[in-house]
């Protein structure tokens, strides 16, 4: 039997530079994909201009490299792959899967965010209005067996109905990007964040749309604030401090619960690196969602 090529991948976006919590995440993708001798690709989520930092995808870059967490390949910019989520939609149109929607976020948050499918038999054009996915009647519950937190269940039709998949301002959405370019690239293996967790099922239901391979899924925990609030670029996360590279790791690591010796805190990136991967036990991982972030991150 042959065995499986291991692809995982790292797809951060250019809002601003590494912090604590996208190093951790970067980690744990890196070493779970190295330590199956798998490849490990970085993807640069770089398709909402206005909520982007010009050089930050060098820089983010730049920072993976001072950790040595190294890329294997190109590294992919979604911005340069327009066309092709143009041309999914345009197939899921012509199987009546995809429609436009005039509905603007005032009627969304009066439906209390779980769209009714108001638009789907409009037959409306696309111009100043967003594109949906249109749920199958048959095709409801969407399950699937997380690695690290296990079963998980989520029914579409009652959390988030048919939803956006480009927006009103024209750009493509997350979902949508992603489900398509795991494709392009082969990604057989995602490990990702808790916060995610909740759009798996709508790449999962994309994926089935289009006739997409499901790769495998194990999302680790967020990092977040004393209070509870993810650490992100939009809550101001401090980003990762330049010339600590080793440190920033075992710190990672630890927070990881992967047990890294004092001593290791000393040595070059590379071989904590090294380290990390002949050690790496993902049964020691935090069992939690979110956990909070080592003091000065």
């Amino acid at each position: 039997m042959v065995q499986e090529k291991i692809i995982g991948r790292f797809a951060p976006s250019p809002s601003g530079p590494l912090h604590f919590g996208s190093l951790a995440c970067a980690l744990a993708s890196y070493l779970d994909a190295k330590v199956r001798g798998g490849q490990w690709l970085v993807r640069m989520e770089d398709l909402d201009p206005p909520r982007e930092i010009k050089g930050a995808s060098q820089h983010i870059l730049n920072q993976l490299e001072a950790h040595s967490l190294c890329w294997d390949g190109q590294v992919l910019f979604q911005s340069q792959r327009l066309d092709a989520y143009a041309e999914v939609i345009s197939s899921l149109k012509e199987v009546q899967l995809a429609y436009h929607c005039q509905c603007n976020r005032k009627r969304i948050t009066e439906l209390s965010g779980l769209y009714d499918n108001h638009c789907r038999t409009l037959d409306l054009d696309g111009q100043n209005n967003a594109t949906r996915l249109a749920l199958l009647h048959q095709i409801d519950i969407i399950s699937f067996d997380d690695e690290f937190i296990g079963h998980v269940s989520q029914s579409l039709r009652s959390t988030v109905g048919d939803f956006i998949i480009k927006r009103r301002d024209g750009l493509f959405s997350y979902q949508l990007a992603v489900t398509v370019d795991d494709a392009f690239q082969a990604v057989t293996r995602v490990v990702r964040g808790s916060d995610l967790l909740n759009s798996t099922p709508r790449q999962i239901y994309l994926q089935q749309c289009l006739g997409y391979k499901q790769p495998s899924y194990a999302h680790v925990p967020i990092a977040v604030t004393s209070d509870g609030q993810k650490l992100s670029k939009q809550n101001l996360a401090t980003g990762l401090p330049a010339g600590h590279e080793s440190s920033n790791l075992c710190v990672a690591l630890d927070w990881l619960q992967q047990s890294p010796p004092h001593k290791l805190s000393s040595l070059p990136t590379a071989e904590i690196i090294s380290w990390a991967i002949q050690n790496w036990d993902q049964n020691k991982l935090p069992t939690n969602l979110t956990v909070p972030a080592p003091k000065g991150f």
